[in-house]
């Protein structure tokens, strides 16, 4: 597979891995996702959330994925992808990812993800709803986290280890 997913709870260390993985990996293109998703509607994900809901920004991510997909099929290209968080709740996205990417699941516990969306919160609207935000994480860990496991052909525990570790062991496992 030319691709590579990554996968996990927002504050998990999507992008900030993705960008260790590309300077260890020159040759393929880093896409978040999300940026990609804004670039191409010229809104950010909350106003996406905020005017349509979440029913359509998963459409959207279902689509972005599949023009990427086949746009690294038509060029030769290859990526690393660095998921939304929620991406995984939508089956069709599962099958696309596992069919089109080596996935990689980084796995966080409730403490590191909490300690992680503290120190940078940044603006996620799937948080909101006036819940502490240990107790939203817990929440959607529960529905999320087997999806995570099921989905990744691999489980990185990024816990303990910093971002350029965990780039360096999801090159170990590529070889």
């Amino acid at each position: 597979m030319d691709h590579i997913s990554l996968i996990g709870f927002m504050g998990s260390g999507k992008s900030s891995v993705g960008k260790e993985l590309a300077k260890l990996l020159p040759s393929m293109e880093l896409i978040d996702l999300d940026s990609y998703i804004e670039a191409m509607t010229g809104r950010t994900i909350p106003e996406i959330f905020e005017n349509e809901g979440e029913a359509a920004f998963r459409e959207m991510e279902k689509s972005a994925l599949q023009d990427i997909f086949m746009t690294g099929e038509l060029t030769g290209a290859s990526y690393i992808l660095s998921l939304g968080g929620g991406t995984v709740t939508s089956e069709a996205c599962r099958r696309m990812i596992r069919r089109n990417s080596t996935c990689f699941y980084l796995k966080a516990s409730i403490d590191t993800l909490v300690r992680n969306l503290e120190t940078w919160p940044g603006d996620r609207p799937m948080l909101k709803g006036g819940k502490s935000l240990r107790s939203r994480v817990e929440e959607l860990m529960a529905t999320r986290g087997s999806i995570y496991e099921k989905t990744a052909h691999h489980i990185i525990n990024v816990d303990s280890d910093d971002y350029t570790t965990a780039a360096v062991d999801i090159v170990t496992l590529l070889d």
